[in-house]
């Protein structure tokens, strides 16, 4: 695959600000998984995130005690969609918050709508 085959990665609310604020070893982590997506594989540590819908994907990344998730799109056009990024704080196991379940949603919706705008 050469450079021009690499898919174009598209930030979506304030997921790279999210992402900017983690510790520079879970940057790089998620930096080096959103490249693999780019390139058309999927990263070791991604995993379905369930609920949203199907080319929905999460990146989970531990660190220290700290857990952090990435979660993008893959099958919207010829684009990455990264959605959200968060630290992993759910007073329940491993079950994501509603609100961060919520948020997802609503994202995944505006980059379809994005993505129909530029067609």
């Amino acid at each position: 695959m050469d450079d021009d085959d690499i898919k174009p990665v598209v930030w979506v609310g304030d997921a790279r600000k999210q992402v900017q604020s983690f510790p520079k070893a879970v940057r790089a982590d998620i930096g080096a998984a959103l490249y693999d997506v780019q390139k058309g594989k999927k990263p070791p540590k991604a995993k379905p995130f369930k609920g949203v819908a199907s080319g929905v994907l999460e990146i989970v990344t531990r660190f220290e005690t700290d857990t952090y998730r990435t979660v993008y799109a893959v099958k919207i056009a010829k684009s990455v969609y990264v959605l959200h990024a968060f630290q992993k704080k759910a007073p329940k196991g491993r079950k994501t918050a509603n609100p961060d379940v919520d948020m997802i949603t609503r994202r995944y919706k505006e980059a379809v709508k994005m993505e129909k705008e530029q067609e």
